[in-house]
């Protein structure tokens, strides 16, 4: 390291001002600050010594996500194989599903960064950091079948309308990697939808097994949620569905990761899967007994297994810039995401992953709530004063 950072004392100077290319300076401070903790602080006003700057808390959720991304790499591999019937070991799975997800993940962060340096340039503002988790989670939540040209499309309209256009990071309102999937969802649904989560590309002249079905538990449960895998299969992930969503498992060890850390809320997390379980519970005590295989009669837990549930209340709710901030606002938060997603899936046919749209909606919410709750708070005081 201290080659490098011997390196990027010696250029510094050009890319400084006056220096010949100071309208990169930006860019490079970006380069610099990726590599190493920033030598500046704060000079004035209220602030807080901290070894912690933003692109340290980024990297934290970063780490989190790992084991979601290498489960998916694996579970990608190992669908494969199963829809063709053919045998084959763990380490082939993984490296045949790490071919289809890492393409992904480059063309996510090589547009999206793109995006964010030109605007960098030409504004003359730093290169916004959230693009380092942003640019992981828009592929954990897509079909790993997704054409890279859509995924550098969502990259892009994340980045222009779901950021830049509000002012850059922190001043977003709703999370943009959902923002990138509702786009994608809504503009291509052919490719966000249906038969789609599985790759069935042919090997050596092989053909999809006649049994073979690309239906995931999401489009499943509302036929019939008798004809779902497993619980167990649904807590560790060997189901079809988006590359990062389908194990619970690994998303609860990136939360137990963001918790101890103190980058992830607490709160939000409890609070989203006691939202859906709870709703869970109200749904099966108002199911028809007269349709033993409706959607309502589903098992609460269940709920919190299937689809996008578990990594949508982990790394998306939790959002720092879009979700809640009072102590009471993140439980409320929490609880009417959990709660809705589970009245869209029952609900609503059409759309059974329901944790997208309803922390989209409460993301628009959350100010609100958190305006409630002070108000409340204010008004406690006053009456006790």
């Amino acid at each position: 390291m201290k080659i490098a950072r011997k390196l990027i004392d010696s250029v510094k100077p050009h890319f400084s001002k006056g220096g010949k290319y100071e309208k990169f300076h930006y860019a490079f401070d970006a380069f610099e600050t990726f590599l190493f903790v920033p030598e500046t602080t704060t000079q004035k006003g209220v602030h807080i010594r901290d070894a912690m700057d933003m692109k340290r808390t980024m990297f934290t959720v970063v780490i989190a996500l790992i084991p979601c991304l290498l489960f998916g790499m694996w579970n990608v591999g190992h669908q494969h194989f199963l829809a063709f019937g053919m045998e084959a070991d763990n380490i082939q799975k993984f490296i045949f599903g790490a071919i289809k997800v890492l393409p992904i993940v480059v063309v996510s962060y090589s547009v999206g960064l793109g995006v964010e340096f030109i605007f960098s340039i030409l504004k003359g503002h730093p290169v916004s950091e959230g693009y380092l988790v942003t640019g992981l989670l828009i592929p954990l939540t897509l079909p790993v079948t997704i054409p890279l040209w859509m995924v550098g499309l969502g990259a892009i309209f994340c980045t222009l309308l779901g950021k830049e256009i509000f002012g850059g990071t922190g001043y977003n309102f709703m999370n943009p990697a959902l923002l990138a999937r509702a786009f994608l969802f809504f503009a291509f649904p052919a490719f966000m939808s249906g038969d789609i989560w599985t790759d069935l590309t042919s090997e050596q002249g092989q053909s999809v097994v006649d049994g073979f079905s690309g239906a995931t538990n999401l489009s499943t449960f509302d036929t019939n949620f008798h004809q779902m895998i497993s619980s167990s299969d649904m807590f560790w992930g060997f189901e079809q569905g988006s590359i990062g969503e389908t194990s619970a498992f690994a998303c609860l060890l990136g939360a137990v990761f963001l918790i101890i850390s103190g980058v992830g809320s607490f709160r939000i997390m409890a609070s989203v899967f006691a939202g859906g379980f709870l709703m869970g519970l109200l749904m099966n005590v108002l199911a028809p007994s007269d349709l033993p295989n409706h959607s309502m009669h589903m098992p609460a837990i269940n709920h919190l297994l299937i689809g996008g549930f578990a990594f949508g209340a982990i790394f998306m709710a939790t959002d720092p810039v879009t979700a809640a901030h009072t102590g009471k606002g993140k439980i409320i938060y929490g609880l009417l995401i959990g709660a809705f997603t589970v009245i869209l899936r029952v609900f609503n046919p059409a759309y059974p992953e329901g944790m997208m749209l309803s922390i989209l909606l409460f993301n628009v919410f959350s100010p609100l709530i958190d305006h409630m709750v002070v108000e409340q708070h204010i008004k406690s005081r006053l009456k006790n004063a």
